[in-house]
């Protein structure tokens, strides 16, 4: 598939600020994925990435935590995949399609979803080019079942699925505090899983992932819905939404491949304070992760 191809495939109903770049020239890629069709409990993660683009004019380009500044980068944003509507299985189709173009262009991906369970198909491509790759998940839940209600691809499985693609000890989970019993045993046997804690167990596993790829993947659920209340199946007890940006700091030490956002759903909050949160996650995310 061209790049030409991927552009087709995508729809811009906004831009995320400063996301102007020619694709040709930009050293990253942001690309939404709206798709919401699993999801256990509240709908309206599909409008998860245009809610993030519409509430990134509120916040400044500037990091006054990293002094770094957004226009001194080249970014593009694609705009969201056009998926088809209530078509599981096609959509994952579509989902790997473009992030396997991304990866082949050599571009920065951030993925902004939608649910969870897109994180799948978007990682696939990075565990064909890297085979040392890491994946680095914070939520709230431990996305580990191998079926909800019966159904295999659910954002209660995407864990499980990527965890059986790697192999053993490779994914490292953080702010864990929901699941099944079944769950946390097959984590304690085949990942690296914290439950509740984020920011200094992350740090203690930094020199074991130095010199290895990471991929990132936050649920925004891993913060607690006193901070980020617009997400569909909400979890008391998660961190602050200062944790969560710290931990995004502290992998700027890694060689992190890709990231993606997801589980925003701005139907819950009104107040648009878990768009926020997203957007200037997804800009210390640049500012941290882009070389």
């Amino acid at each position: 598939m061209s790049k030409e191809t991927l552009m087709k495939m995508t729809e811009s109903p906004g831009v995320f600020m400063g996301g102007e770049t020619p694709y040709e020239e930009a050293d990253a890629v942001i690309l939404g994925i709206p798709m919401d069709y699993t999801v256990s409990f509240r709908p309206g993660t599909r409008l998860g990435p245009l809610s993030i683009r519409n509430v990134s004019i509120g916040i400044e380009e500037y990091s006054v935590y990293l002094d770094k500044d957004l226009s001194d980068y080249a970014y593009c944003d694609c705009g969201d995949l056009s998926l088809p509507f209530g078509n599981v299985e096609k959509s994952l189709q579509v989902i790997e399609a473009a992030a396997r173009q991304v990866v082949e262009d050599g571009k920065f991906p951030i993925f902004l979803g939608g649910e969870h369970l897109v994180t799948y198909p978007l990682l696939k491509p990075f565990i064909e080019k890297y085979p040392e790759l890491r994946v680095v998940h914070f939520d709230a839940h431990a996305d580990l079942r191998t079926d909800y209600s019966g159904e295999p691809n659910s954002h209660a499985t995407v864990m499980r699925k990527i965890s059986e693609a790697l192999g053993p000890h490779r994914v490292y989970q953080f702010g864990i505090r929901s699941g099944t019993r079944e769950e946390f045993l097959f984590a304690k046997e085949h990942n690296h899983l914290v439950v509740e804690e984020v920011l200094e167990p992350l740090k203690a596993v930094l020199p074991e992932l130095k010199g290895k790829p990471v991929y990132v993947t936050l649920d925004i659920d891993v913060v607690d819905p006193a901070f980020a209340p617009g997400t569909g199946t909400q979890e008391a007890g998660g961190c602050t939404s200062r944790e969560i940006i710290k931990a995004v700091h502290a992998l700027s030490e890694l060689d992190v491949v890709g990231f993606d956002l997801v589980e925003v759903s701005p139907l819950m909050d009104t107040s648009e304070r878990t768009a926020l949160l997203a957007a200037k996650i997804v800009r210390e995310a640049i500012l941290s992760f882009v070389k």
